[in-house]
């Protein structure tokens, strides 16, 4: 049976604020990303669901909390669903290592799968744990509603992968997940369908 789950990037946080890359680092929501968790937990009492899954990293968890006490449900919390972790761009905005690595950082915006960061994740490696998370929360769930509280670049990896587009063209062909939007996505053992794509919360 087909699972309908519910993406959403986690809100706003200090780095993201500014455009720098989090990835892995545990950075924490600003007012403002507490505001769209809290509207994102009005939205789902109104549109519910049967389960919550999460990042471990704090800020998809605190992302989630309003909308698991809308519905008194517990969270499930899954170490695949994590960021990508872009390794000498942690804290960092593109624009800085551009500065002191021009050709890698073009490189990087033609193809950021053939051309990762120093240190990255393999970007293939984060599209096929992210996706095989999807595929366990989807199976452990059929024929129901899942809220997944995941991150910008992981759910985008995963959309190329699951939709059968190139994985190097996900910065151009999904330029960015708003914080708390919904995206829907039903999928079954086979198949995957995209049916919305950052419907705001608030």
């Amino acid at each position: 049976m087909t699972a309908t789950l519910l993406l959403a990037r986690h809100g706003q946080t200090v780095w993201h604020a500014e455009n720098r890359y989090a990835g892995v680092s545990d950075i924490a929501l600003t007012d403002t990303g507490r505001e769209q968790a809290r509207a994102l937990g009005r939205w789902i009492g109104a549109h519910p669901v049967d389960a919550v899954w999460t990042s471990p990293l704090s800020r998809a968890v605190a992302t989630a909390e309003p909308a698991c006490a809308a519905l008194g449900l517990t969270p499930h919390r899954d170490p695949d669903l994590r960021e990508c972790d872009f390794g000498v761009l942690e804290g960092r905005t593109l624009a800085e290592f551009a500065v002191e690595d021009p050709a890698h950082a073009e490189a990087y915006r033609a193809d950021p799968v053939a051309h990762p960061f120093p240190g990255a994740e393999d970007p293939t490696a984060a599209a096929g744990r992210g996706t095989a998370a999807l595929r366990r929360i989807a199976a452990a769930h059929p024929g129901e509603r899942v809220l997944v509280v995941a991150h910008n670049t992981l759910l985008r990896l995963v959309l190329c992968r699951l939709l059968g587009i190139p994985l190097g063209d996900y910065r151009r062909v999904f330029p960015k997940l708003r914080n708390a939007a919904v995206s829907e996505l039903r999928l079954d053992a086979g198949q995957a369908a995209l049916l919305s794509l950052n419907l705001p919360s608030g």
